[in-house]
């Protein structure tokens, strides 16, 4: 049986249905007409019965090309399954760590993706430092002291919260602002809440990328997110804010240095967000593919190509553990 399982954020689980902005029903709805058994969850319904993993799931059906689940919840071994896409959204919290020692305990013959181990070692922001060619300048720390020397050294930088996602809490700061030291006491909880603090990149004024990796591949499609409403960062998930993003040659050398990296690491599926042919964040929790915007903007079924490539992942797995 092809049954596999999708661990969604709370707020997509509560009002079920295809939305086209959500990459997680473009998923979903793809695998059921491929012919696989799907069901979904949240991270809050996973629980151990004497070490052993389950969950709480409702099964999923299509119909009149939407999706739909089930009435009522049933009990459901995590061993069951032959993958289980694991993709709630930040904070990587404590209840996102608590719900990573569940999926510890599914046994070796499950594939998750991405592993679970890792979405809880591995932080996103932190990740762009092992490939420090590709990375910004950037630091991490609480210390006021330390981000304002940061800060006169490079006359204008970003500064992001480690463990949240959609831009949220992130600011910019120049030299020449008059709340600087408000604005990183406010970041950092002053001083006691360590942040990513990076250079301004200037090409932000023509938007960030969005990269798409899966399996060790970047693939050639991808949106250029655009800044909105008298922002530096985009914030709102609209059609004119989303352009298309062909890859630069340096951009295509990208997957080359970092594949074998995230595939170690059981990263298999990742979102990179990419300004000036530098990785500012490598996305690994719930990566948005931006699956209906590029649809739109290259004439394609790109729903079609990302389940292909994944389906290659899955039967290479089982071959494996075969």
């Amino acid at each position: 049986m092809k049954n596999i399982l999708f661990i969604i954020d709370e707020i997509e689980y509560k009002y079920f249905e295809f939305n086209p902005l959500v990459t997680d029903f473009w998923l979903i709805r793809t695998f059921l007409e491929e012919g696989y058994s799907v069901d979904i969850t949240t991270k809050h319904e996973l629980f151990l019965v004497n070490g052993n993993p389950f969950a709480l799931k409702y099964s999923v059906r299509t119909k009149n090309s939407g999706i739909f689940k089930s009435g009522l919840p049933e009990k459901q071994s995590l061993n069951d399954y032959k993958v289980i896409f694991v993709r709630p959204d930040p904070p990587v919290d404590i209840d996102f760590i608590n719900a990573t020692y569940v999926l510890d305990c599914v046994s070796k013959n499950v594939l998750c993706m991405n592993n679970p181990s890792s979405l809880r070692n591995i932080n996103e922001k932190l990740y762009i430092n092992k490939f420090p060619s590709l990375a910004p300048k950037n630091i991490v720390t609480s210390i006021p002291s330390l981000i304002k020397e940061f800060l006169f050294e490079y006359g204008e930088i970003i500064i992001k919260p480690l463990n949240k996602c959609f831009s949220t809490g992130v600011f910019y700061l120049s030299k020449t602002d008059k709340n600087i030291n408000a604005i990183i006491n406010a970041a950092t909880n002053d001083g006691k809440t360590k942040v990513m603090v990076q250079e301004f990149l200037k090409g932000i004024e023509k938007g960030d990328k969005r990269l798409i990796f899966i399996g060790g591949e970047i693939f050639e499609q991808a949106v250029t997110k655009v800044a909105t409403n008298n922002d530096f960062k985009f914030n709102e998930h609209k059609k004119e804010n989303l352009i298309s993003g062909d890859l630069t040659p340096a951009q295509k050398a990208i997957a080359p240095v970092i594949s074998d990296v995230l595939l170690k690491d059981g990263i298999y599926t990742a979102g990179l967000d990419v300004i000036e042919d530098k990785i500012i964040e490598i996305n690994i929790t719930s990566p948005c593919f931006f699956i209906n915007e590029i649809n739109a903007l290259y004439g394609i079924k790109f729903e079609k190509i990302i389940f292909d490539k994944l389906q290659k992942i899955i039967e290479a797995s089982l071959l494996v553990k075969c």
